[in-house]
Protein backbone atom coordinates (compact mmCIF):
# COMPACT_ATOMS: atom_id res chain seq x y z
CA UNK A 1 0.00 0.00 0.00
CA UNK A 2 2.89 2.18 0.85
CA UNK A 3 4.45 1.98 -2.65
CA UNK A 4 1.52 2.17 -4.15
CA UNK A 5 0.91 5.76 -2.19
CA UNK A 6 4.29 6.63 -2.86
CA UNK A 7 4.14 5.86 -7.23
CA UNK A 8 0.81 8.02 -6.71
CA UNK A 9 2.55 10.96 -5.50
CA UNK A 10 5.14 10.89 -7.52
CA UNK A 11 2.53 10.45 -11.06
CA UNK A 12 0.72 13.02 -9.87
CA UNK A 13 4.18 15.27 -9.39
CA UNK A 14 5.32 14.97 -12.78
CA UNK A 15 1.50 14.47 -14.69
CA UNK A 16 0.72 17.84 -13.30
CA UNK A 17 3.41 19.76 -14.92
CA UNK A 18 3.79 17.24 -17.82
CA UNK A 19 3.77 20.62 -21.08
CA UNK A 20 6.96 21.75 -19.04
CA UNK A 21 8.48 18.26 -18.34
CA UNK A 22 8.10 17.51 -22.11
CA UNK A 23 9.49 20.57 -23.16
CA UNK A 24 12.25 20.91 -21.07
CA UNK A 25 12.68 16.80 -22.49
CA UNK A 26 12.69 18.11 -25.93
CA UNK A 27 15.09 20.88 -25.36
CA UNK A 28 17.54 18.92 -23.33
CA UNK A 29 17.10 16.30 -26.10
CA UNK A 30 18.11 18.78 -28.59
CA UNK A 31 21.01 20.23 -26.54
CA UNK A 32 22.38 17.06 -26.11
CA UNK A 33 22.16 16.06 -30.41
CA UNK A 34 24.12 19.26 -30.74
CA UNK A 35 26.26 18.59 -28.24
CA UNK A 36 27.06 15.23 -29.83
CA UNK A 37 27.41 17.28 -33.11
CA UNK A 38 30.35 19.77 -32.09
CA UNK A 39 33.23 16.75 -32.19
CA UNK A 40 31.33 15.79 -35.42
CA UNK A 41 32.03 18.76 -37.35
CA UNK A 42 35.38 19.64 -35.40
CA UNK A 43 36.24 16.46 -37.28
CA UNK A 44 35.10 17.28 -40.51
CA UNK A 45 36.44 20.67 -40.18
CA UNK A 46 40.15 19.20 -39.97
CA UNK A 47 39.63 16.59 -42.73
CA UNK A 48 38.66 19.64 -44.91
CA UNK A 49 41.39 22.27 -43.86
CA UNK A 50 43.89 18.99 -44.28
CA UNK A 51 42.24 17.90 -47.16
CA UNK A 52 41.44 20.40 -49.20
CA UNK A 53 43.08 23.34 -47.71
CA UNK A 54 39.79 25.27 -49.35
CA UNK A 55 39.08 28.51 -47.04
CA UNK A 56 35.62 28.88 -48.16
CA UNK A 57 34.77 25.31 -47.31
CA UNK A 58 36.33 25.66 -43.81
CA UNK A 59 34.69 29.12 -43.12
CA UNK A 60 31.15 27.31 -43.89
CA UNK A 61 31.79 24.52 -41.83
CA UNK A 62 33.21 26.85 -39.03
CA UNK A 63 29.82 28.88 -39.08
CA UNK A 64 28.00 25.76 -39.20
CA UNK A 65 29.68 25.31 -35.62
CA UNK A 66 28.74 28.82 -34.67
CA UNK A 67 25.00 28.48 -35.23
CA UNK A 68 25.17 25.01 -33.43
CA UNK A 69 26.50 26.48 -30.99
CA UNK A 70 23.68 29.50 -30.57
CA UNK A 71 21.46 26.62 -30.57
CA UNK A 72 23.28 24.85 -28.11
CA UNK A 73 23.26 27.88 -25.72
CA UNK A 74 19.56 28.55 -26.29
CA UNK A 75 18.44 24.82 -25.81
CA UNK A 76 20.35 24.50 -22.37
CA UNK A 77 18.80 27.42 -21.31
CA UNK A 78 15.04 27.21 -22.18
CA UNK A 79 15.16 23.49 -21.19
CA UNK A 80 16.62 24.45 -17.92
CA UNK A 81 14.07 26.85 -17.29
CA UNK A 82 10.96 24.83 -17.86
CA UNK A 83 12.52 21.88 -16.07
CA UNK A 84 13.06 24.35 -12.84
CA UNK A 85 9.73 25.67 -13.44
CA UNK A 86 8.05 22.16 -13.09
CA UNK A 87 10.00 21.62 -10.14
CA UNK A 88 9.14 23.91 -8.33
CA UNK A 89 5.44 24.11 -9.41
CA UNK A 90 5.22 20.84 -8.83
CA UNK A 91 6.88 21.24 -4.91
CA UNK A 92 4.00 24.30 -4.36
CA UNK A 93 1.32 21.50 -6.05
CA UNK A 94 2.37 18.92 -3.36
CA UNK A 95 2.47 21.35 -0.42
CA UNK A 96 -0.68 22.78 -1.16
CA UNK A 97 -2.03 19.15 -0.81
CA UNK A 98 -0.53 18.85 2.31
CA UNK A 99 -2.01 21.72 3.67
CA UNK A 100 -5.54 21.07 2.83
CA UNK A 101 -5.34 17.57 4.19
CA UNK A 102 -3.37 18.88 7.40
CA UNK A 103 -6.35 21.51 7.71
CA UNK A 104 -8.71 19.46 6.87
CA UNK A 105 -11.99 18.92 9.08
CA UNK A 106 -12.12 15.31 8.75
CA UNK A 107 -8.68 15.57 11.10
CA UNK A 108 -6.20 12.99 11.42
CA UNK A 109 -2.99 14.08 9.43
CA UNK A 110 -1.21 15.66 12.34
CA UNK A 111 -1.95 12.70 15.03
CA UNK A 112 1.49 11.82 16.24
CA UNK A 113 3.71 13.90 14.71
CA UNK A 114 5.04 16.95 15.97
CA UNK A 115 4.39 20.53 14.07
CA UNK A 116 7.59 21.36 13.20
CA UNK A 117 7.81 17.54 11.63
CA UNK A 118 5.08 18.55 9.31
CA UNK A 119 6.18 21.56 8.01
CA UNK A 120 9.65 19.53 6.99
CA UNK A 121 7.74 17.24 4.96
CA UNK A 122 5.89 20.09 3.66
CA UNK A 123 9.10 21.97 2.70
CA UNK A 124 12.13 19.73 2.24
CA UNK A 125 10.59 16.58 1.28
CA UNK A 126 7.64 18.50 -0.80
CA UNK A 127 10.82 19.74 -2.59
CA UNK A 128 12.72 16.48 -3.22
CA UNK A 129 9.58 14.98 -5.08
CA UNK A 130 8.98 17.85 -7.18
CA UNK A 131 12.83 17.74 -8.04
CA UNK A 132 11.38 14.71 -10.26
CA UNK A 133 10.56 17.14 -12.69
CA UNK A 134 13.57 18.06 -13.04
CA UNK A 135 15.42 15.23 -13.19
CA UNK A 136 13.44 12.86 -15.75
CA UNK A 137 14.16 15.60 -18.44
CA UNK A 138 17.80 16.08 -17.34
CA UNK A 139 17.72 11.74 -17.44
CA UNK A 140 15.76 12.10 -20.76
CA UNK A 141 18.58 13.94 -22.36
CA UNK A 142 21.50 12.05 -20.84
CA UNK A 143 20.16 8.98 -22.54
CA UNK A 144 19.39 11.03 -25.92
CA UNK A 145 23.18 11.83 -26.06
CA UNK A 146 24.59 8.40 -25.16
CA UNK A 147 22.23 7.17 -28.41
CA UNK A 148 22.89 10.22 -30.59
CA UNK A 149 27.16 9.94 -28.85
CA UNK A 150 26.58 5.87 -29.93
CA UNK A 151 25.35 6.30 -33.19
CA UNK A 152 27.85 9.05 -34.66
CA UNK A 153 30.52 6.57 -33.54
CA UNK A 154 29.08 3.88 -35.41
CA UNK A 155 29.99 6.31 -38.42
CA UNK A 156 33.28 6.56 -37.39
CA UNK A 157 33.57 3.04 -36.44
CA UNK A 158 30.79 0.24 -35.53
CA UNK A 159 33.30 -1.49 -33.12
CA UNK A 160 33.34 2.35 -31.02
CA UNK A 161 29.32 2.65 -31.62
CA UNK A 162 28.98 -1.12 -30.86
CA UNK A 163 30.82 -0.74 -27.12
CA UNK A 164 28.79 2.48 -26.21
CA UNK A 165 25.60 0.69 -27.01
CA UNK A 166 26.21 -2.19 -24.89
CA UNK A 167 27.70 -0.50 -21.81
CA UNK A 168 25.36 2.26 -21.52
CA UNK A 169 22.59 -0.49 -20.15
CA UNK A 170 24.79 -1.69 -17.88
CA UNK A 171 25.91 1.56 -16.53
CA UNK A 172 22.06 2.91 -16.27
CA UNK A 173 21.57 -0.69 -14.12
CA UNK A 174 24.79 -0.32 -12.01
CA UNK A 175 23.21 3.40 -11.19
CA UNK A 176 19.90 2.01 -10.18
CA UNK A 177 21.61 -0.26 -7.63
CA UNK A 178 24.29 1.45 -6.42
CA UNK A 179 20.92 4.40 -5.64
CA UNK A 180 19.41 1.66 -3.15
CA UNK A 181 21.56 2.34 -0.08
CA UNK A 182 21.20 6.15 -0.90
CA UNK A 183 17.09 5.64 -1.45
CA UNK A 184 17.27 3.66 2.28
CA UNK A 185 19.56 6.64 3.76
CA UNK A 186 17.60 9.34 2.26
CA UNK A 187 14.15 8.43 4.30
CA UNK A 188 16.12 8.19 7.68
CA UNK A 189 17.84 11.29 6.77
CA UNK A 190 14.44 13.03 6.22
CA UNK A 191 12.97 11.66 9.33
CA UNK A 192 15.65 12.21 11.51
CA UNK A 193 15.75 15.96 10.26
CA UNK A 194 11.52 16.16 10.32
CA UNK A 195 12.46 14.98 13.98
CA UNK A 196 14.57 17.12 14.69
CA UNK A 197 12.78 20.21 13.63
CA UNK A 198 9.56 19.27 15.40
CA UNK A 199 11.24 18.98 18.68
CA UNK A 200 13.02 22.07 18.00
CA UNK A 201 9.47 23.99 17.57
CA UNK A 202 7.75 21.99 20.52
CA UNK A 203 11.08 23.84 22.84
CA UNK A 204 10.67 27.19 21.57
CA UNK A 205 6.66 26.97 21.89
CA UNK A 206 7.63 25.99 25.26
CA UNK A 207 10.13 27.75 26.70
CA UNK A 208 8.78 29.90 29.00
CA UNK A 209 7.20 27.23 30.98
CA UNK A 210 10.41 24.97 30.69
CA UNK A 211 12.04 28.29 32.20
CA UNK A 212 9.87 28.22 34.94
CA UNK A 213 10.35 25.18 36.08
CA UNK A 214 13.90 24.92 35.74
CA UNK A 215 14.19 22.21 33.00
CA UNK A 216 16.14 24.30 30.35
CA UNK A 217 19.53 21.47 30.73
CA UNK A 218 16.87 18.79 30.33
CA UNK A 219 15.62 20.08 27.27
CA UNK A 220 18.82 20.99 25.77
CA UNK A 221 20.12 17.29 26.18
CA UNK A 222 16.76 16.42 24.65
CA UNK A 223 17.31 18.08 21.47
CA UNK A 224 21.09 17.58 21.77
CA UNK A 225 20.65 13.63 21.53
CA UNK A 226 17.55 14.79 18.50
CA UNK A 227 19.53 16.30 16.51
CA UNK A 228 23.01 14.39 16.94
CA UNK A 229 20.65 11.41 15.79
CA UNK A 230 19.80 13.82 13.15
CA UNK A 231 23.33 14.67 11.72
CA UNK A 232 24.50 11.29 11.70
CA UNK A 233 21.80 10.33 9.13
CA UNK A 234 22.25 12.84 7.31
CA UNK A 235 26.21 11.80 6.86
CA UNK A 236 25.39 8.85 6.33
CA UNK A 237 23.39 9.36 3.17
CA UNK A 238 25.45 11.96 2.18
CA UNK A 239 28.48 8.96 2.41
CA UNK A 240 25.59 7.22 0.41
CA UNK A 241 25.54 9.78 -2.47
CA UNK A 242 29.55 9.95 -2.06
CA UNK A 243 29.17 6.46 -3.06
CA UNK A 244 27.20 6.71 -5.43
CA UNK A 245 29.25 9.64 -7.53
CA UNK A 246 32.30 7.65 -6.54
CA UNK A 247 31.68 4.82 -8.15
CA UNK A 248 29.83 5.72 -11.14
CA UNK A 249 32.57 8.12 -11.99
CA UNK A 250 35.59 6.09 -11.66
CA UNK A 251 33.30 3.76 -13.84
CA UNK A 252 32.35 6.16 -16.47
CA UNK A 253 36.12 7.15 -16.65
CA UNK A 254 37.59 3.59 -17.36
CA UNK A 255 34.57 3.40 -19.62
CA UNK A 256 36.01 6.38 -21.77
CA UNK A 257 39.94 4.94 -21.45
CA UNK A 258 38.35 2.20 -23.32
CA UNK A 259 36.93 3.62 -25.60
CA UNK A 260 39.69 6.25 -26.34
CA UNK A 261 42.64 3.42 -26.67
CA UNK A 262 40.20 1.47 -29.11
CA UNK A 263 39.43 4.80 -31.24
CA UNK A 264 43.32 5.12 -30.83
CA UNK A 265 44.27 1.69 -32.40
CA UNK A 266 41.98 2.40 -34.89
CA UNK A 267 43.67 5.74 -36.04
CA UNK A 268 46.94 3.73 -36.17
CA UNK A 269 46.00 1.16 -38.18
CA UNK A 270 44.59 3.91 -40.57
CA UNK A 271 41.06 2.60 -40.36
CA UNK A 272 39.65 6.05 -39.61
CA UNK A 273 41.55 9.45 -40.31
CA UNK A 274 42.74 12.34 -37.97
CA UNK A 275 39.40 14.14 -38.25
CA UNK A 276 37.53 11.17 -37.32
CA UNK A 277 40.28 10.40 -34.41
CA UNK A 278 39.20 13.63 -33.45
CA UNK A 279 35.58 13.30 -33.49
CA UNK A 280 35.92 10.25 -32.15
CA UNK A 281 37.92 11.57 -28.60
CA UNK A 282 35.60 14.32 -28.57
CA UNK A 283 32.71 12.46 -28.46
CA UNK A 284 34.27 10.07 -25.98
CA UNK A 285 34.57 13.08 -23.88
CA UNK A 286 31.23 14.63 -24.37
CA UNK A 287 29.87 11.13 -23.25
CA UNK A 288 31.73 11.65 -19.97
CA UNK A 289 28.34 14.10 -19.21
CA UNK A 290 25.59 11.73 -20.21
CA UNK A 291 26.90 8.90 -18.72
CA UNK A 292 28.19 10.77 -15.55
CA UNK A 293 24.80 12.37 -14.71
CA UNK A 294 22.98 9.01 -14.63
CA UNK A 295 24.50 8.54 -11.02
CA UNK A 296 23.23 12.54 -10.45
CA UNK A 297 19.78 11.63 -11.46
CA UNK A 298 19.23 8.10 -9.85
CA UNK A 299 20.43 10.53 -6.59
CA UNK A 300 17.81 12.48 -7.16
CA UNK A 301 15.26 10.01 -7.82
CA UNK A 302 15.97 8.15 -4.78
CA UNK A 303 15.43 11.01 -2.63
CA UNK A 304 12.25 11.42 -4.46
CA UNK A 305 11.01 8.09 -3.64
CA UNK A 306 12.25 8.27 -0.27
CA UNK A 307 10.41 11.70 -0.06
CA UNK A 308 7.10 10.90 -1.94
CA UNK A 309 6.76 7.62 0.74
CA UNK A 310 6.61 10.53 3.54
CA UNK A 311 4.08 12.28 1.54
CA UNK A 312 2.08 9.67 0.46
CA UNK A 313 1.95 8.87 4.59
CA UNK A 314 0.61 12.29 5.56
CA UNK A 315 -1.50 12.41 2.32
CA UNK A 316 -3.64 8.79 3.55
CA UNK A 317 -3.67 9.43 7.15
CA UNK A 318 -6.87 7.86 8.42
CA UNK A 319 -9.60 10.74 9.87
CA UNK A 320 -9.73 11.07 13.44
CA UNK A 321 -13.19 10.02 12.99
CA UNK A 322 -15.09 8.02 10.03
CA UNK A 323 -16.41 10.90 7.80
CA UNK A 324 -20.09 11.59 7.78
CA UNK A 325 -22.06 11.66 4.74
CA UNK A 326 -25.23 13.29 5.35
CA UNK A 327 -25.76 17.53 4.61
CA UNK A 328 -27.63 19.88 7.43
CA UNK A 329 -31.02 21.20 6.66
CA UNK A 330 -30.37 24.94 5.24
CA UNK A 331 -31.09 26.60 8.51
CA UNK A 332 -29.58 24.99 11.31
CA UNK A 333 -32.31 26.30 14.75
CA UNK A 334 -28.80 25.38 17.20
CA UNK A 335 -30.65 22.09 19.35
CA UNK A 336 -27.48 20.90 20.71
CA UNK A 337 -28.48 17.04 22.51
CA UNK A 338 -26.17 14.51 24.33
CA UNK A 339 -28.35 11.07 25.16
CA UNK A 340 -26.21 8.36 27.29
CA UNK A 341 -23.01 9.63 26.33
CA UNK A 342 -19.79 7.44 27.59
CA UNK A 343 -16.41 8.98 26.34
CA UNK A 344 -13.08 9.39 27.88
CA UNK A 345 -14.28 10.21 31.75
CA UNK A 346 -17.91 10.96 30.91
CA UNK A 347 -20.02 8.23 32.13
CA UNK A 348 -23.36 8.32 30.75
CA UNK A 349 -23.90 12.17 30.24
CA UNK A 350 -27.42 13.50 29.36
CA UNK A 351 -27.74 17.37 28.47
CA UNK A 352 -29.62 19.40 25.65
CA UNK A 353 -28.83 22.90 25.06
CA UNK A 354 -31.56 24.65 23.50
CA UNK A 355 -31.94 26.74 20.27
CA UNK A 356 -30.83 30.53 21.42
CA UNK A 357 -30.16 29.20 24.97
CA UNK A 358 -26.73 30.05 26.22
CA UNK A 359 -26.05 27.01 28.61
CA UNK A 360 -23.12 26.76 31.39
CA UNK A 361 -21.55 23.62 32.46
CA UNK A 362 -19.46 23.77 35.10
CA UNK A 363 -16.92 20.50 35.25
CA UNK A 364 -15.79 19.59 38.93
CA UNK A 365 -12.96 17.24 37.31
CA UNK A 366 -11.32 19.37 34.27
CA UNK A 367 -10.78 16.09 32.05
CA UNK A 368 -15.20 15.90 32.04
CA UNK A 369 -14.66 18.99 30.43
CA UNK A 370 -12.27 17.60 27.84
CA UNK A 371 -13.90 14.99 27.40
CA UNK A 372 -17.31 17.13 26.74
CA UNK A 373 -15.25 19.40 24.49
CA UNK A 374 -14.06 16.50 22.31
CA UNK A 375 -17.08 15.04 21.30
CA UNK A 376 -18.54 18.56 20.82
CA UNK A 377 -16.18 19.21 18.27
CA UNK A 378 -16.27 15.44 16.77
CA UNK A 379 -12.59 14.97 17.75
CA UNK A 380 -14.03 11.71 18.75
CA UNK A 381 -17.00 9.61 18.34
CA UNK A 382 -19.03 8.31 22.19
CA UNK A 383 -18.25 4.65 23.05
CA UNK A 384 -21.60 4.96 23.68
CA UNK A 385 -24.78 6.89 23.20
CA UNK A 386 -25.74 9.93 20.71
CA UNK A 387 -24.69 13.52 20.09
CA UNK A 388 -27.08 15.05 17.71
CA UNK A 389 -27.69 18.66 16.31
CA UNK A 390 -31.32 19.37 15.14
CA UNK A 391 -31.62 15.19 15.86
CA UNK A 392 -29.16 14.90 13.56
CA UNK A 393 -26.16 12.51 14.70
CA UNK A 394 -23.09 14.02 14.27
CA UNK A 395 -21.58 11.17 13.54
CA UNK A 396 -23.35 11.25 10.14
CA UNK A 397 -22.96 14.97 8.91
CA UNK A 398 -20.94 16.01 6.47
CA UNK A 399 -16.99 17.27 8.37
CA UNK A 400 -17.26 20.60 6.73
CA UNK A 401 -20.60 21.49 6.91
CA UNK A 402 -19.94 20.54 11.08
CA UNK A 403 -17.50 22.58 11.32
CA UNK A 404 -19.74 25.56 10.30
CA UNK A 405 -22.72 25.08 11.84
CA UNK A 406 -20.42 23.71 15.30
CA UNK A 407 -17.41 25.87 16.39
CA UNK A 408 -15.61 24.70 19.52
CA UNK A 409 -13.17 26.98 21.11
CA UNK A 410 -10.40 26.32 22.82
CA UNK A 411 -8.97 28.37 26.15
CA UNK A 412 -5.52 27.65 24.45
CA UNK A 413 -6.46 28.51 20.67
CA UNK A 414 -3.36 29.73 18.84
CA UNK A 415 -3.65 33.26 17.07
CA UNK A 416 -1.48 33.40 13.64
CA UNK A 417 0.90 35.84 12.90
CA UNK A 418 -0.59 39.15 11.15
CA UNK A 419 -2.33 42.20 12.83
CA UNK A 420 -4.93 41.96 15.38
CA UNK A 421 -7.96 42.91 13.39
CA UNK A 422 -6.55 40.04 10.94
CA UNK A 423 -6.81 37.80 13.28
CA UNK A 424 -10.29 38.80 14.20
CA UNK A 425 -11.33 39.05 10.34
CA UNK A 426 -10.20 35.70 10.11
CA UNK A 427 -12.95 34.55 12.26
CA UNK A 428 -16.24 36.09 10.10
CA UNK A 429 -17.74 39.14 8.73
CA UNK A 430 -19.56 40.32 12.44
CA UNK A 431 -15.71 42.00 13.13
CA UNK A 432 -16.53 45.32 15.04
CA UNK A 433 -19.52 43.77 16.71
CA UNK A 434 -17.21 40.95 18.02
CA UNK A 435 -14.35 42.92 19.08
CA UNK A 436 -16.61 45.45 21.14
CA UNK A 437 -17.91 42.05 22.65
CA UNK A 438 -14.34 40.68 23.90
CA UNK A 439 -13.34 43.87 24.77
CA UNK A 440 -10.47 44.02 22.17
CA UNK A 441 -10.77 47.61 21.88
CA UNK A 442 -8.99 48.28 25.63
CA UNK A 443 -6.44 45.98 23.82
CA UNK A 444 -5.59 48.14 20.64
CA UNK A 445 -5.16 50.95 23.05
CA UNK A 446 -2.16 48.86 24.88
CA UNK A 447 -0.50 48.04 21.78
CA UNK A 448 1.71 50.71 19.92
CA UNK A 449 0.08 50.79 15.98
CA UNK A 450 -3.83 49.64 17.56
CA UNK A 451 -5.79 46.89 15.93
CA UNK A 452 -2.80 47.30 12.66
CA UNK A 453 -0.21 45.92 15.72
CA UNK A 454 1.51 43.02 14.16
CA UNK A 455 1.33 39.95 16.49
CA UNK A 456 4.10 37.20 16.35
CA UNK A 457 3.19 33.47 15.47
CA UNK A 458 0.45 31.77 18.45
CA UNK A 459 -0.23 35.44 19.52
CA UNK A 460 2.97 35.11 21.93
CA UNK A 461 3.65 39.19 22.05
CA UNK A 462 0.63 39.50 23.58
CA UNK A 463 -0.12 39.00 27.58
CA UNK A 464 -2.39 35.99 28.40
CA UNK A 465 -5.58 38.41 28.99
CA UNK A 466 -4.92 40.27 25.51
CA UNK A 467 -4.55 37.15 23.60
CA UNK A 468 -7.19 35.51 25.08
CA UNK A 469 -10.15 38.43 24.37
CA UNK A 470 -8.52 38.41 21.02
CA UNK A 471 -9.25 34.90 20.40
CA UNK A 472 -12.91 35.15 21.87
CA UNK A 473 -13.69 38.13 19.41
CA UNK A 474 -12.40 35.58 16.83
CA UNK A 475 -14.55 32.85 17.46
CA UNK A 476 -17.41 35.76 18.44
CA UNK A 477 -17.12 37.42 14.57
CA UNK A 478 -17.54 33.51 13.13
CA UNK A 479 -21.26 33.61 14.47
CA UNK A 480 -21.83 30.06 13.77
CA UNK A 481 -25.33 28.07 14.65
CA UNK A 482 -23.61 26.90 17.81
CA UNK A 483 -20.55 27.86 19.21
CA UNK A 484 -18.88 26.11 22.36
CA UNK A 485 -16.55 28.22 24.53
CA UNK A 486 -14.09 26.74 27.04
CA UNK A 487 -12.73 29.11 29.98
CA UNK A 488 -12.50 32.11 27.82
CA UNK A 489 -11.64 34.71 30.37
CA UNK A 490 -9.25 32.49 32.90
CA UNK A 491 -6.21 35.58 32.69
CA UNK A 492 -8.30 38.44 32.92
CA UNK A 493 -9.63 40.49 35.81
CA UNK A 494 -13.13 40.21 37.43
CA UNK A 495 -14.17 43.66 36.12
CA UNK A 496 -13.68 42.60 32.50
CA UNK A 497 -15.00 39.46 33.11
CA UNK A 498 -18.05 40.57 33.42
CA UNK A 499 -17.96 42.81 30.95
CA UNK A 500 -17.14 39.61 28.02
CA UNK A 501 -19.71 37.65 30.14
CA UNK A 502 -22.24 40.41 28.79
CA UNK A 503 -20.63 40.74 25.49
CA UNK A 504 -21.14 37.26 24.67
CA UNK A 505 -24.49 37.19 25.72
CA UNK A 506 -25.35 40.35 23.94
CA UNK A 507 -23.46 39.31 20.72
CA UNK A 508 -24.87 35.72 20.80
CA UNK A 509 -28.51 36.48 21.17
CA UNK A 510 -30.46 33.90 19.13
CA UNK A 511 -27.91 31.48 18.71
CA UNK A 512 -27.05 28.55 20.86
CA UNK A 513 -24.01 28.93 23.08
CA UNK A 514 -22.33 26.29 25.96
CA UNK A 515 -19.77 28.46 27.83
CA UNK A 516 -17.83 25.20 29.47
CA UNK A 517 -15.88 27.44 32.43
CA UNK A 518 -16.14 28.14 36.35
CA UNK A 519 -16.75 31.73 36.13
CA UNK A 520 -19.34 32.97 38.42
CA UNK A 521 -19.75 36.05 35.92
CA UNK A 522 -19.77 33.81 32.90
CA UNK A 523 -22.64 31.16 35.20
CA UNK A 524 -24.05 34.25 36.18
CA UNK A 525 -24.92 35.46 32.59
CA UNK A 526 -26.64 31.85 31.79
CA UNK A 527 -29.79 31.19 31.03
CA UNK A 528 -29.26 27.73 32.71
CA UNK A 529 -26.05 25.82 34.18
CA UNK A 530 -25.65 22.00 34.18
CA UNK A 531 -23.13 20.64 36.63
CA UNK A 532 -20.81 17.62 35.69
CA UNK A 533 -19.65 15.68 38.26
CA UNK A 534 -17.76 12.19 38.19
CA UNK A 535 -18.33 12.34 34.88
CA UNK A 536 -22.06 12.94 35.15
CA UNK A 537 -24.38 14.99 35.49
CA UNK A 538 -25.63 15.68 38.93
CA UNK A 539 -27.44 19.20 39.17
CA UNK A 540 -28.89 21.61 36.57
CA UNK A 541 -30.52 25.29 36.58
CA UNK A 542 -29.90 28.76 37.38
CA UNK A 543 -26.63 29.43 38.61
CA UNK A 544 -28.06 31.50 41.61
CA UNK A 545 -29.56 28.05 42.44
CA UNK A 546 -27.01 26.01 41.96
CA UNK A 547 -24.53 27.90 44.43
CA UNK A 548 -26.66 26.51 47.23
CA UNK A 549 -24.94 23.50 46.87
CA UNK A 550 -21.64 22.63 48.45
CA UNK A 551 -20.00 20.91 45.83
CA UNK A 552 -21.04 23.34 43.20
CA UNK A 553 -20.06 26.38 45.53
CA UNK A 554 -16.75 24.61 46.02
CA UNK A 555 -15.80 24.05 42.68
CA UNK A 556 -16.65 27.81 41.17
CA UNK A 557 -15.78 30.10 43.78
CA UNK A 558 -12.79 28.44 45.23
Amino acid sequence: MKTVLKADVLKRAVTGQWRSVTVASALGAAHQTGEAAVPLLIGVVIDEAVRTGASGRLALWIGVLAAVFVALSLSFRFSLRNGEKASHQAAHEVRSRLAARVLSADGGAAHGRLSGELANIATSDAQRVGQVNLALPIAFSAVVGVLVGAVALLRVSWVLGLLVLVAAPVLLGLAHVLGRPLERRSDAEQDRAALASGVAADLVAGLRALKGIGAEATASQRYRVTSRSSMEAAIRAARSRAWLDGSMLATTGVFLAIVALVGGHLAASGTITVGELVAAVGLAQFLLWPLSIFSWVNGLLAQGRASAARVAEVLAAPPTVPPGSSPLPPSVAGRVELDGVVSGSLRGVSLTAEPGELLGVVARDPADAVSLLAVLAREVDPDEGTVTLDGVPLSTVESAALRSAVLVAAHDADLFEGSVRENVEAGGDRVDEAMAAARVDDVARALPDGLDTAISARGRSLSGGQRQRVVLARALAAAPPVLVVHDPTTAVDAVTEVSLAAGIKRTRAGLTTVVVATSPALLAAADRVVFLASGVVVAAGAHADLVADDDYRLVVLS
